[in-house]
């Protein structure tokens, strides 16, 4: 499992460059299987890659109630990780300010994401590593396609919006499923959450069920999914902003021998020729063969049943067409 994850990060790490030579990567480690998961695979990789790269694991506690302060930093000390953790209490900024019974995580997020961005320039890291893996991305895909009116997800690489920091999601290859193996095997000490976790109904739950009954039944179809977003054709969506339909002109010619393009087939039917002759169309458009190689059949003959023993023209037998038994 670990030489499965190992490879599919290496892969995203080099598609999208997430990595160079001499990066600072700051480690967001939650506490949960996905960043604990990030963590580990990327120090393996430190190990062996041919460029050198430092990593810092950075951890934001947010007070949330029976939040265990002393797992993740006794974890971190344990594996001899270089490492900070963040003290700033979010959780009474997000109770404050959501309403009762909506969801905290854009509030959560939001403060979380700026207090890392900034601390992240504070220490001169690079690179910002988060521990979203593929199904994050495509359960995002469809938050954004069913609630909110957009075709986008999470980019495996970002640049923030203040173009301060650069985002990369070294995971963004990897399955859910073989996270949770993996930090089953591995046995990290995972913290819940107890804010944003705790709620039920959220719709990115829902979506997540989704994606899961539809990995049960037709086990190709995410990784089909994720393949689609890797290949976009702006032409064929709606995005006048990214397409310009408007300048869309006709560039006909005649064939490469200079002949006119014409109908392949048997027959044109013309009706109410009037009409057609008044718009300035042909009333008896020519066609030409659909297929040289029976221009001179008859599609009015029957067909012609040949006597299995009938010599050919060389004095050869007919081959009789295999049958094959259907059961077999």
């Amino acid at each position: 499992m670990q030489k499965k994850l190992r490879k599919q990060v290496s892969w995203a790490i080099r598609d999208f460059n997430m990595i160079e030579e001499g990066d600072v990567v700051m480690v967001c480690v939650s506490g949960g299987k996905d960043s604990y998961t990030l963590l580990d695979i990327l120090l393996l990789l430190k190990r062996i890659a041919p460029i050198h790269f430092d990593i810092v694991a950075v951890n934001l506690d947010q007070k949330q109630p029976d939040y265990p302060e002393d797992v993740l930093p006794e974890y971190l000390n344990q594996q001899g990780i270089a490492h900070y953790i963040l003290e700033k209490d979010t959780y009474s900024i997000v109770k404050s300010v959501v309403p009762e019974g909506k969801t905290y995580c854009s509030v959560c997020s939001r403060l979380r994401r700026g207090s890392l961005y900034s601390f992240a320039q504070q220490i001169g890291a690079t690179k910002i590593a988060l521990g979203h893996h593929r199904d994050d991305i495509l359960a995002t895909f469809f938050l954004n396609l069913f609630h909110g009116g957009a075709l986008k997800a999470m980019p495996p690489k970002l640049l923030s919006d203040d173009q301060q920091n650069i985002l990369i999601r070294p995971l963004a290859y990897v399955e859910e499923k073989n996270i949770i193996e993996y930090a089953r095997l591995k046995e990290f000490p995972i913290i819940p959450c107890n804010l944003c976790g705790s709620q039920t109904n959220l719709q990115r739950g829902i979506i997540n069920d989704m994606l899961r009954d539809w990995d049960d039944a037709h086990p190709q179809r995410l990784a089909s999914i994720f393949k689609a977003m890797q290949n976009v054709a702006p032409s064929q969506l709606a995005d006048r902003e990214l397409f310009d339909f408007e300048k869309l002109s006709l560039n006909r010619d005649d064939d490469a021998n200079g002949n006119e393009r014409l109908f392949e087939g048997n027959n044109i039917q013309a009706g109410q020729t009037d009409s057609l002759a008044e718009i300035g169309l042909p009333i008896a458009p020519n066609t030409q063969t659909f297929n040289p190689k029976f221009a001179n059949t008859n599609i009015d003959t029957e067909p012609q049943l040949v006597n299995e023993n009938a010599a050919t023209d060389n004095g050869q037998e007919k081959q009789k067409i295999p049958t094959i038994n259907p059961v077999i």
